[in-house]
C-alpha cells in the first residue's frame, strides 16, 4: 500500500477508532477470563497461563495493525487455535486487512482464522463451543471480511471520485487557457486584417503628399481627402472589433464577401487598378456562400490587396473567385510587378513580418481549407486559397 496524505482531523479519528477496538478487544478478553476462571482447575494450568498471555499480547498488537496488518492477522489466527480470549483481536486484525490489503491477501488471513477456529475445537471439545456456536463464529468471520471490503470500496470510489474531480480541474483549466490563447491569435489576425488595410491606404497617399510637394493642388486635396476618409474609417473598424469583443457571439455583423466590391472600389479609388473576376456570382449574392467561408475569402482579398499596395504599387491587380455547393471555394489575388523599383519608405520596410499571410494560413485551416502563395512567372506575386463548400 502507498503512503496516504493524512487529511486534518484523520490522526484523531484514527486514534479515537483505534482506542474503541482496543477497548472492545479488552472487554471481550476479559469477559472470557471470567468465564474461564468458573473452573478453578483450569486457571492454575499452564494453558490458561499462556491463553492470557496471549490475549494481552494481541490487544497491546492492535495497535499496530495498521502498519502491519498481514502479519499481525496471520499471528493472531494462528494464537487463536489454543487462545480465547485473542479472539477479539484477531477478528478486528481481520477487519484491517480486508479495509487495506487485497483480496488474496484477505482471503488468506480469513482461512488460516476459521482453520485455527477450527482447530480450537478439535484440540479442546471439553471447551468446545457448540456446532450453532461455532456456525455463528464462521458467519462472523465472514461479516466481517465483507464489511472490510465495502469499506475499502468506499474509499477506493472517493478516492477515484477526488481524482476525476482534479483531474476535471486541471482540464478545465488548460481548456480555459487554450481558449484564451485562441481568442487572444483571434484578435491579433483580426486586428492585422481590419488596420492593416487602412493604414496601407494612408501610407501610400501620406507617402504621396511627402514626396511630391510639387503635385498639382487637386491630388493633394484628393489625396488629404483618402487619407483622413480612411483614418475615420480606420477608427469605425477599430471600433467594430473592440465591439466585436465586448458584445455577445454573433450580434454584430462581421465582413463577407458581399463587401468585396466595396473594399476593391476603396483600392481604385487610392489609385490601384484592380479587376475582379466572379463567374459565379459570389460577391453579388448569386449563390448564398457559408458565413465563415465568406469572411474568410474577405480575408483573402483584403489582404491580398494590402500587400499588392504595399510591395508593387501601381502594379495591376486581378482579384478571381469561384465556387459552388459540393465543389469547393477558391481564389485568388494576383498583381504583376510593379512599375517602378521596389518602395523603399519605412511603412513598406516594415511591412514584411508575414503575419498576415500567418493568419491567414490559420483562417483556412480553421474551416479545413488550404492557403498557397508564391511568386509568379512575370514576376508578380499570388496567393490563393481552396476551401470546402459542403453540397
Amino acid at each position: 500500500m502507498s503512503a496516504k496524505t493524512e487529511t486534518p482531523g484523520r490522526g484523531a479519528r484514527q486514534l479515537l477508532v483505534d482506542s474503541v477496538i482496543f477497548a472492545m478487544a479488552v472487554a471481550v478478553g476479559g469477559i472470557t477470563v471470567a468465564g474461564l476462571l468458573d473452573d478453578p482447575a483450569a486457571a492454575h494450568t499452564w494453558i490458561f497461563r499462556a491463553d492470557l498471555a496471549t490475549g494481552v499480547a494481541g490487544c497491546l498488537a492492535l495497535w499496530w495493525r495498521r502498519r502491519f496488518p498481514v502479519v499481525l492477522g496471520v499471528a493472531l489466527a494462528v494464537a487463536s487455535a489454543y487462545s480465547e480470549t485473542v479472539a477479539a483481536a484477531s477478528v478486528a486484525t481481520l477487519f484491517t486487512v480486508a479495509v487495506h490489503r487485497s483480496n488474496r491477501a484477505t482471503a488468506t488471513v480469513c482461512a488460516i482464522s476459521l482453520a485455527a477456529v477450527t482447530s480450537y475445537q478439535l484440540w479442546w471439545p471439553e471447551t468446545a463451543a457448540p456446532l450453532m456456536v461455532f456456525a455463528v463464529i464462521g458467519t462472523g468471520h465472514l461479516a466481517t471480511v465483507a464489511w472490510g471490503l465495502s469499506v475499502r470500496n468506499r474509499r477506493a470510489l472517493l478516492a477515484s471520485l477526488r481524482e476525476r474531480a482534479a483531474a476535471a480541474e486541471v482540464e478545465a483549466s488548460l481548456r480555459a487557457e487554450r481558449a484564451e490563447r485562441e481568442a487572444r491569435e483571434a484578435l491579433a489576425r483580426e486586428m492585422h486584417d481590419v488596420l492593416g488595410h487602412r493604414l496601407s491606404l494612408l501610407s501610400v497617399h501620406a507617402g504621396a503628399l511627402t514626396y511630391y510637394p510639387d503635385a498639382p493642388a487637386e491630388d493633394r486635396v484628393r489625396a488629404a481627402e483618402v487619407v483622413r476618409e480612411n483614418a475615420h474609417r480606420a477608427l469605425q473598424d477599430l471600433r467594430e472589433v473592440i465591439g466585436v469583443l465586448r458584445a455577445p457571439v454573433g450580434e454584430l455583423p462581421l465582413p463577407g464577401l458581399g463587401d468585396v466590391p466595396e473594399l476593391i472600389e476603396e483600392a481604385r479609388q487610392a489609385g490601384a487598378p484592380v479587376e475582379l473576376e466572379d463567374e459565379d456570382g459570389l460577391t453579388t449574392g448569386g449563390r448564398e456562400v457559408p458565413e465563415t467561408q465568406g469572411r474568410t475569402l474577405y480575408r483573402l482579398v483584403q489582404e491580398g490587396l494590402t500587400n499588392a499596395r504595399k510591395h508593387a504599387p501601381g502594379a495591376c491587380v486581378v482579384v478571381r473567385m469561384a465556387g459552388r455547393p459540393g465543389g469547393g471555394l477558391s481564389a485568388e489575388v494576383v498583381n504583376e510587378a510593379p512599375p517602378g523599383p521596389p518602395p523603399t519608405d519605412s511603412a513598406a520596410r516594415s511591412a514584411g513580418s508575414g503575419q498576415g499571410l500567418h493568419g491567414l494560413g490559420e483562417r483556412a485551416r480553421l474551416v479545413a481549407g488550404q492557403l498557397d502563395h508564391g511568386p509568379t512567372e512575370s514576376g508578380g506575386w499570388r496567393v490563393g486559397v481552396r476551401l470546402p463548400w459542403p453540397s
